[in-house]
């Protein structure tokens, strides 16, 4: 990388850690949180209060992408940043289940990720592009690991309220890391590049396939924290205390996949890496099923789970923007961030609802079956290498 792009991605890493630090750190301690609070006794409002968030971003990701090509990234990610702090105060000083959704819905209403995935990829290179994705990927994973360690500590000391009024104090933070440490991009803008680019990103196969794959891992990944959190406490292991089960798990996770990232920049290396993380991660959704009420067997199956979706977490971007033509990139990554947000909110409700009118085996049972017919779409993926768009060219 050259030093324009070190600096890029590095200040970009930043500002995803500072905006999803908030965002995940309740995710071990909200389930238990919001069972406690006025109209928390319905699983199927704790799954929508967890989720609601994605679906305000899955509405609004392609609007704020089609902003980012025609007004320019930056501005959009300073507005989105804006709202999300709006939201977390309203979450914050929520004292019933509903007013929590509203701040979620808030905050999730700062709609920012195709702009800043967009921006990546405009201050970087194709040759090195993967790897941009792959650390910010990485700075993904870790804040994920640090907001699970540190999310019950902040818990008994703050309380859910006051995380999810440090998480308005980040993004104001982040404010400040875009304007003085994200350089400029130079991006085609103009109304030229708006409209007709959505048509498609929404119609071609291959990233039609990345969007749903989007989907499903994120789905996934919500649909089991409307679980875990109950099933390490009924395993024995006390609220306060599930960071000692989350840290080793979530190192040894990124320690795992760390061989494997430069071996996705080869040729025709990036398909076989993602069907075989696939498959990996239909064993650590199975593993956690099967393993409920063991603490040792849901630290492995854990382990294998985050190992593979940390590294789906950092190749599915970059694939986006190897398929999407440069004129369209904010349009063809917002489609794919609508997918994972709406992924997210799917997940964290279908679950709740199961869990509450059919039983708890049915949301393992649903995750089986989404990352199952994944890895049946993915074999049927053309490779990224040699492939072109159907932007400039014909379907493919």
């Amino acid at each position: 990388m050259t030093p324009s792009e070190r600096r890029a991605t590095a200040s970009l890493a930043s500002i995803y850690s500072l905006r999803l630090f908030g965002m995940f750190v309740i995710l071990p301690v909200f389930a238990l949180y919001a069972e406690r609070l006025p109209g928390g006794e319905s699983h199927t409002r704790i799954g929508i209060a967890l989720g609601i968030y994605g679906l305000t971003q899955a509405i609004l990701q392609i609007p704020f992408g089609w902003a980012s090509d025609r007004w320019g990234r930056k501005q959009v990610i300073y507005s989105g940043l804006v709202i999300l702090a709006i939201g977390s105060a309203v979450a914050a000083l929520a004292r019933d289940i509903e007013w929590v959704i509203i701040g979620r819905a808030l905050q999730g209403a700062g709609a920012i990720s195709a702009a800043a995935v967009a921006l990546v990829a405009d201050l970087t290179r194709d040759a090195v592009r993967t790897m941009a994705m792959a650390i910010i990927g990485i700075s993904i994973g870790a804040t994920f690991a640090l907001s699970l360690v540190v999310g019950p500590m902040l818990e008994g000391v703050v309380g859910v309220p006051g995380i999810f009024a440090l998480t308005g104090l980040l993004a104001l933070v982040a404010i400040a890391v875009v304007r003085f440490g994200v350089p400029d991009a130079d991006h085609t803008t103009g109304p030229a590049s708006v409209p007709g680019q959505l048509v498609p990103a929404l119609l071609d196969r291959q990233l039609l396939r990345l969007s749903y794959g989007t989907f499903t891992l994120h789905a996934v990944l919500m649909a089991l924290f409307t679980q875990v959190p109950f099933a390490l406490r009924d395993a024995g292991l006390t609220e306060r205390h599930h960071w000692w089960l989350y840290l080793p798990v979530l190192v040894i996770a990124v320690a795992l996949i760390l061989p494997f990232l430069r071996r996705t920049d080869r040729p025709g290396q990036a398909k076989p890496a993602m069907v075989a993380a696939i498959v990996v991660l239909f064993a650590g959704t199975a593993g956690i099923a099967w393993s409920l009420r063991s603490l040792t067997g849901l630290a492995i199956a854990l382990t294998v789970f985050f190992a593979a979706f940390n590294l789906l977490e950092a190749l599915l971007p970059s694939l986006v923007s190897k398929y999407a033509a440069a004129e369209g990139r904010g349009a063809a990554i917002g489609v794919n961030s609508s997918a994972q947000f709406l992924g997210a909110f799917v997940g964290a409700a279908a679950a709740g609802w199961l869990a509450e009118h059919v039983s708890n085996v049915s949301v393992f049972i649903l995750c089986l079956v989404l990352v199952a017919f994944w890895c049946v779409v993915a074999l049927t993926m053309a490779h990224p290498d040699g492939y072109v768009s159907n932007y400039t060219m014909g379907e493919t």
